[in-house]
């Protein structure tokens, strides 16, 4: 992974001791809140409904073991003994102190890590493949551009006043694990016929009050021309993007008025007024490119007879394999999809001792070296065929080795309205609801992959607009009730969901679930996943299964 150096150190020692002042000019009352808000946010410090939230970046969602324990430290010190892992690779910690602030920023940079970006009309942290560098199907590693960008982008003079926030996702891989479709900016690293690295662009995808996918306005730039083709797309953003409207900001709105057509050819028509020292040099490049040598990994047999055998002795060991454990690259290795969604937990919620050991299990077995995902998960990317039963067993031991992902208790969802003042709806408990209605694990593989991603606002932080199955959070008269809609993707295959019906009050959310469960079971053919179902029967039979009583 990719290692500061003495200026970037500096920097980041010199930026927290700034905000430390400007903390306690807050506290001494020479500040008010109007004039401590940017500075905060800044500074990745927003203030929730019961205290302060700190959002820490994760680039590209790597860590290495030591910044897990520096995140464990923090849960431990200056919270309530965890962090929440986001949608976007990073973590937050939601009940911080705001004299405690600067000691933990100090924290962070000593560890290589900060919270500049993570929020403000700017560009955000930069997502990207959790199985970067270890997945066969990768053109190339998305993680050297997406350091490549993180260095062009952070504090950059002419973007950090952006309309709106703005969102960059990498994938390397055909197989979209980044949900590259539904952001500002998606990359997707290809080669052409003749073996040139590049990229596509897709511009003006996102979610919210007004979600899209993202139009395709270039098939294949040159890996060469991305930065100065990145500052002709923010350049024409930052022209016309609307600052009137809040709920008009956003890139896709501008893409949306103009016609992916004519937006293309507005981005054309600035890049051409770039000259070479707009794009990366080739020795820069290079100098990146190295944090991310190959891995020299040892030459293993493809398969463990040790494995095999403990696995058949062992029915969770088996199930862990068969649903968290992904093909690697080289032969006698794997990738673990660690599940941060038990029978009752908060999904994407992770403590101070389940950090720690996910910390000592990547030292050990997993080549130091760790991932966040967008789906609110962690990978060890590396791990020997002969250590996984002992990396399960590790897992297993704090709580930690549920044989969930991809499955219907796998959910994404925001904290929803108990922790964010935008929230509508309470997301946590309905969320807990439905995994706990398919906890039992043979049902649950019976069904297949099905992605519940569950929101409590129209703010769409859980994603609920791609889900297979999406939850929104809405308030009636003071009420929490749930609108489900279905067809969506964040995938390759992405695509919006087109709501159910009339919003279920919280109790009716869980069983309205297994209607559909129990439809699509009835309907599928031929080992169809769950969107296929929908996509070939349409929307009806399940409106009918949910609705059929109300007539």
């Amino acid at each position: 992974m990719y290692r500061y150096d003495a200026i970037d150190r500096d920097f980041l020692a010199d930026r927290a001791a700034e905000f430390r002042g400007q903390v306690a000019r807050r506290l001494a009352g020479e500040l008010t809140e109007d004039q401590f808000k940017p500075l905060r946010l800044m500074n990745g410090l927003y203030l929730q409904l019961h205290a302060y939230m700190l959002r820490v970046a994760v680039p590209y969602g790597a860590l290495s073991p030591s910044q897990m324990r520096a995140f464990a430290h923090i849960a431990r010190t200056w919270d309530k003994g965890y962090g929440h892992f986001t949608t976007r690779q990073n973590i937050q910690f939601n009940w911080v102190r705001l004299g405690d602030a600067p000691d933990i920023l100090d924290h962070l940079a000593r560890h290589d890590l900060h919270a500049i970006q993570t929020s403000g009309n700017c560009i955000r942290n930069v997502t990207s493949d959790p199985y970067a560098g270890a997945t066969a199907d990768e053109a190339d590693d998305p993680r050297v551009w997406s350091e490549v960008i993180r260095q062009w982008s952070t504090l950059h003079p002419e973007f950090s006043f952006l309309p709106r926030k703005f969102k960059i996702a990498i994938t390397g891989s055909e197989a979209d694990r980044t949900a590259a479709k539904v952001h500002d900016i998606g990359l997707v690293v290809r080669r052409a016929e003749d073996g040139e690295l590049g990229f596509e662009v897709m511009v003006g995808g996102g979610q919210g009050r007004t979600p899209y996918i993202a139009r395709t306005i270039r098939q294949h730039l040159p890996a060469s021309r991305l930065l100065s083709y990145l500052d002709a797309i923010l350049r024409v953003y930052n022209r016309h993007g609307r600052r009137d409207n809040i709920y008009k900001a956003r890139i896709k709105i501008l893409v949306a008025s103009l016609g992916a057509e004519e937006f293309a050819r507005q981005v054309d028509e600035e890049w051409a007024r770039s000259g070479p020292e707009a794009d990366l040099p080739d020795t820069e490049l290079a100098r990146i490119r190295g944090a991310f040598a190959p891995i020299a990994f040892e030459a293993l047999p493809a398969r463990s007879e040790a494995l095999e055998s403990a696995a058949a002795s062992d029915r969770g060991l088996a199930r862990f394999l068969r649903n968290n454990v992904k093909a690697h690259k080289r032969p006698g290795y794997a990738i673990v999809e660690i599940a941060l969604k038990a029978p009752g937990a908060t999904p994407g919620d992770a403590s101070a001792e389940q950090m720690d050991r996910v910390a000592d299990l990547a030292e050990r077995y997993g080549l130091g070296d760790i991932r966040a995902t967008h789906e609110q998960n962690l990978v060890l990317p590396h791990v020997k065929l002969t250590d996984l039963a002992a990396v399960y067993q590790g897992l297993s031991e704090v709580g930690l080795g549920y044989p969930n992902i991809n499955l219907i208790s796998d959910i994404i969802a925001c904290p929803g309205l108990d922790y964010c003042a935008l929230a509508n709806a309470r997301a946590i408990p309905v969320a807990q609801a439905i995994a706990e209605r398919f906890a039992d694990l043979d049902r649950a593989e019976n069904v297949g992959e099905l992605k519940v991603k569950i929101s409590g606002c129209i703010n769409a932080c859980g994603h609920h607009h791609v889900g297979h199955i999406g939850v929104l959070g809405v308030d009636k008269k003071g009420e929490e009730y749930y609108q489900l809609s279905l067809g969506g993707s964040g995938a390759q295959d992405a695509s919006l969901a087109q709501i159910l019906g009339p919003a279920l009050p919280a109790d009716a959310v869980a069983d309205a679930v297994d209607r559909l469960v129990e439809t699509y079971l009835a309907l599928r053919q031929d080992g169809e996943r769950f969107l296929d179902t929908y996509r070939r029967a349409g929307m009806n039979p399940f409106k009918e299964a949910v609705y059929a009583d109300a007539h």
